[in-house]
């Protein structure tokens, strides 16, 4: 498994329009289901006059946690050629809504599947893709006389530092690369063991 994975960093929108129906698309970086529910109740309160709010989102860097939903369109011909163009992108972390206006005239299946791919192809066109590290915490307690040794091997292996307390007994919360993980939490209790 590698231990970096693609997302957007910011909201980006796309449009598409076909036999006057409308489709408005709107991509989102997002991290979990409550705050994908959240947007989804923003957009079907803002555009409450639309006839459909079709979405697909992917979650985690493993891309296991997805979800595809055509919103009373015919099965599979809104939610899935989203997710569709999630998976092609090899995007996470991401939620695409497709908000759809009809225009009087039916588009039939396939005129469906169309429109969602390509409302959500545009709306990916003007994300910002960037690559991120999965990241592993590691929460290190120790007595005060280590911290030169500790920070040292902070500055070698350059983690984000969480959180530190320093009292009685220090406690410092690091967020690494995965891939690095091991590496750091060896360096560490080599200390503890006095090594």
């Amino acid at each position: 498994m590698t231990d970096e994975f693609k997302t957007i960093s910011a909201i980006s929108e796309g449009y598409y329009t076909e036999k006057r129906s409308k489709f408005l698309a709107f991509a989102h970086h997002v991290e979990s289901v409550d705050e994908i529910k959240d947007i989804l109740a923003s957009y079907r309160k803002k555009y409450y006059d639309a006839r459909h709010v079709c979405y697909a989102y992917m979650l985690g860097a493993e891309r296991l946690d997805f979800r595809a939903n055509d919103d009373g369109e015919p099965s599979s011909t809104a939610g899935k050629p989203i997710l569709g163009q999630i998976n092609s992108n090899e995007l996470t972390d991401i939620l695409i809504v497709v908000v759809r206006y009809y225009g009087g005239v039916n588009l039939g299946t396939s005129g469906l599947i169309v429109a969602y791919k390509t409302a959500a192809a545009d709306a990916i066109a003007h994300a910002s893709v960037e690559i991120r590290q999965v990241e592993e915490r590691i929460v290190y307690d120790f007595p005060y006389v280590m911290m030169n040794q500790v920070m040292k091997i902070v500055k070698e292996m350059s983690p984000r530092i969480i959180s530190q307390d320093y009292d009685n007994t220090c406690r410092i919360t690091l967020s690494i690369r995965k891939s690095m993980a091991d590496t750091l939490r060896n360096k560490l209790e080599k200390l503890s063991f006095g090594e």
